[in-house]
């Protein structure tokens, strides 16, 4: 395969590519915001979890948030901060570990609190015990992505919760946005006020969850730091916590790839590469959207129109699953074996989303630093396949 040229380095296709300075410029804008709407916004790992960058991080927020006992392990270890930890439900074999790791543990239920609490707080007195509210309001339009659809296994809503909440619970939690803007974000709070403000003089801590993309060109910062600024005139005692994944490596690094064959069937033409979207990248099925190709035009799904323009392509992986491609794109020249398609944007969520099914090759994670270089972060190799079925 050919390599990529444009970064001085041997590293063959496929791998992800993180650009150092791009990475610095959100976590600049993000630590800003937090600063002057004195709030604290924190890591989340779903998102993203490349923990050889954490260094680079710690210079610019203190925690991290945490769904899973190794991802709260992740945060004591390396992050070198207990986690502000949420799951949808803890276990009997993980709770205690997981309180360990923990400064804060949300729990999804009160069911999960009335089972748990007693333990955690035998093993950690210093946490800090929480629940996680449904506001039965969210603006995602994707059911997929929406935590408040009707039937949501997520959260507590206000019709159960007592009037005096447990003296151990000491805040709420509550995540409703996807790589929303500061405007939902606004017309949110007046649900989240609405509905469960009646308790806030019981708790002092507010988590607002992620999907603030504050990092996205368009996003109204100055509107989030006032929201921001306005929940604190009207709960001086509360410390408000935000928890962005994407906001993090939004447009930080890509997924660079190579064409390995171009086959035709019924008229389309597709490029074969050496990575899947459903192994590499597969929010782009379940989402579904599609990705940005660097130098190419993504065209309607319309098979007719799409065919009769010059050189389009349907874009498909290598996996055994009929359905690992996407398609149109148009070039500006006919596709050759062995060159290289970048797939932009591709570092928050699809990094931590990735798997090996088919015993498809996983990319390498490689780091643009400041002066230019590439760091090879990580390479993958067969004893990481098999190592997945010990």
């Amino acid at each position: 395969m050919k390599q990529y040229d444009k970064s001085n380095t041997t590293l063959l296709t496929p791998y992800y590519i993180v650009d150092e300075s791009l990475l610095r410029n959100n976590l600049q804008l993000i630590s800003r915001v937090a600063r002057e709407a004195d709030i604290e916004i924190i890591l989340a790992f779903k998102a993203f979890a490349l923990w050889k960058l954490f260094p680079i991080f710690r210079e610019y927020i203190h925690s991290t948030t945490a769904s899973s006992l190794s991802e709260a392990r992740l945060a004591f270890e390396e992050f070198g901060a207990p986690a502000h930890t949420y799951s949808p439900a803890y276990t009997d074999r993980e709770i205690e570990r997981i309180a360990g790791y923990s400064s804060h543990l949300t729990f999804n239920s009160l069911s999960q609190y009335a089972r748990y609490h007693e333990r955690v707080a035998h093993d950690n007195d210093n946490i800090k015990l929480g629940l996680r509210i449904n506001p039965e309001y969210s603006e995602v339009g994707t059911m997929l992505y929406n935590p408040c659809a009707p039937g949501t296994r997520f959260g507590v809503t206000a019709d159960k919760l007592p009037d005096m909440l447990p003296k151990d619970i000491t805040g709420f939690h509550c995540h409703c946005h996807c790589e929303s803007g500061a405007d939902v974000l606004q017309r949110t709070l007046v649900h989240i006020e609405r509905k469960f403000g009646r308790w806030f003089d019981q708790i002092e801590w507010l988590n607002l969850g992620g999907g603030h993309l504050m990092t996205r060109k368009d996003y109204d910062v100055d509107l989030l730091v006032e929201l921001m600024q306005g929940l604190h005139q009207r709960y001086p005692w509360l410390r408000i916590i935000l928890e962005p994944g994407s906001a993090f490596a939004w447009q930080t690094g890509d997924l660079v790839a190579s064409v390995v064959d171009i086959v035709e069937d019924k008229g389309i033409k597709t490029a074969i590469m050496d990575v899947s979207f459903t192994c590499h990248m597969p929010d782009c099925l379940e989402m579904p959207y599609h990705p940005s190709v660097r130098g190419a035009k993504c065209l309607p799904d319309d098979a007719e129109k799409a065919l009769a323009e010059d050189n389009v392509y349907r874009l498909g992986g290598n996996s055994c699953l009929s359905g690992d491609f996407m398609g149109y794109w148009q070039f500006d020249h006919a596709l050759e074996v062995g060159e290289q398609l970048v797939f932009e944007d591709m570092i928050h969520y699809t990094t931590v989303k990735t798997n090996m099914f088919n015993g498809i090759s996983h990319p390498s994670i490689a780091l643009k630093t400041l002066d230019g270089a590439v760091q090879v972060l990580r390479e993958y190799d067969y004893s990481d396949y098999k190592g997945r079925m010990d």
